[in-house]
């Protein structure tokens, strides 16, 4: 079942031989042709374990970036670091890039590296169903569910992969296969356990949800407790990518394009425009639009109204509310 609805423009709604877990496959002697760089590079950043950073000393991770022998070793002493992550496309795009090295060269260490990207997801996967930004670190609103910028939906799609032995994730270890389709049926659960359920009616999911609770939480100041206008659509379409969906999912799906309908702001877009007096010389402003369609990407958990809020944490009706650093940003 598709729905085009979810496909429209988010206008405000703003990836022969054994290694040890997470140490980098630069030790085995391997012929040239067998050597993939970029994965070379993966792998001296992969944590102890088994999943990657999305940045190191405050720097984008950047695989483009020519390392010399010493960056490398000195991103394998870091090894045993705890910033291992799924935000921002951390370690989901690392497994899914060794896979494929690993078909293009058959070189093992790309496989293993895979694997134990894959073995980490698995670890980090809560009791609810749910994940959390970070694994094993824990800190302030890194261990709850986390929606937010795909998080979760991107880890659950390379899982759901290797379950439904798809293209080369085929080549993984198949005793991953029924490890990982346990994992994605959990995670279905607890999306279906934390969609919102507003004075009675079901609507869609936040960004963040409480491990615990399964309610939406906040994050940083600017992420209050709210429906997300743009990760409810990733997760939405993830539950319509399941083969004989349940009754439940069917009415999951169901009930969160009904609040997309109910929750569009009709012929209105937002324009990037220029403008000398902001303090970025530009500015982000809603204009009408006929025939244009926009959700916002927070909504209140009460009145289900679009929300704007700025680093000051209040929350806000109109968008040129809020300062323009988060105009311009994330809102």
């Amino acid at each position: 079942m598709k729905y085009s609805l979810l496909m429209a423009a988010l206008g405000l709604a703003a990836a022969p031989a054994t290694v040890a877990l997470g140490r980098p496959a630069a030790r085995l002697v391997v012929p040239a042709a067998q050597q993939d760089t970029t994965a070379d590079k993966m792998l001296a950043f992969q944590r102890s374990v088994g999943g990657w950073p999305k940045a190191v000393h405050e720097v984008k991770v950047d695989y483009r970036r020519r390392l010399s022998a010493a960056d490398l070793a000195a991103a394998r002493r870091d090894a045993g670091k705890e910033d291992a992550t799924i935000d921002n496309n951390a370690t989901t795009r690392e497994i899914t890039y060794l896979v494929t090295a690993f078909r293009n060269t058959q070189n093992p260490a790309y496989k293993h590296g895979a694997e134990n990207g894959l073995r980490y997801l698995l670890k980090m996967q809560q009791p609810s169903g749910g994940f959390p930004q970070y694994y094993p670190e824990s800190n302030l609103y890194r261990a709850q569910i986390t929606y937010n910028d795909n998080a979760m939906i991107k880890a659950l799609t390379v899982l759901k992969a290797v379950a439904d032995k798809k293209g080369d994730f085929a080549l993984v270890d198949p005793a991953l296969v029924p490890q990982t389709q346990k994992a994605v049926d959990q995670g279905v659960q607890c999306i279906l356990k934390t969609q919102y359920v507003q004075h009675g009616t079901l609507t869609v999911w936040g960004a963040q949800h409480d491990r615990v609770t399964l309610l939406p939480c906040k994050a940083r100041a600017f992420e209050l407790a709210s429906l997300s206008g743009d990760e409810s659509v990733g997760i939405t379409e993830f539950l319509m990518s399941l083969d004989q969906p349940s009754p439940e999912v069917r009415r999951a799906i169901a009930a969160a394009v009904a609040w997309f309908e109910a929750a569009k702001i009709p012929n209105m877009t937002v324009a990037d425009i220029t403008d000398p007096q902001q303090p970025s010389g530009h500015d982000r402003v809603l204009v009408p639009a006929p025939g244009s369609t926009l959700w916002a990407r927070f909504y209140d958990l009460d009145t289900n109204q679009p929300i704007y809020v700025g680093r000051d944490g209040v929350k806000h009706s109109q968008l040129a509310d809020i300062e323009n650093e988060r105009r311009i940003g994330y809102v």
